[in-house]
């Protein structure tokens, strides 16, 4: 029973793919934030291009 329990804590298999999923993860939040936080000026950067090449 003891070595069931240390295999279930020793086990990698797949972790591999759920770090990458919690890195893709961490940085899909990271874009949403700074387009939130940035949207605005994004925003008006583009319209005042527009403008300008008008």
């Amino acid at each position: 029973m003891l070595e069931m329990f240390k295999g279930l804590l020793v086990e990698e298999e797949g972790q591999g793919m759920t770090e990458y999923g919690l890195i893709l993860g961490l940085i899909a939040v990271g874009v949403i934030g700074a387009l939130a936080i940035l949207g605005d000026k994004i925003s008006e950067f583009f319209t005042k291009i527009n403008t300008e090449l008008e």
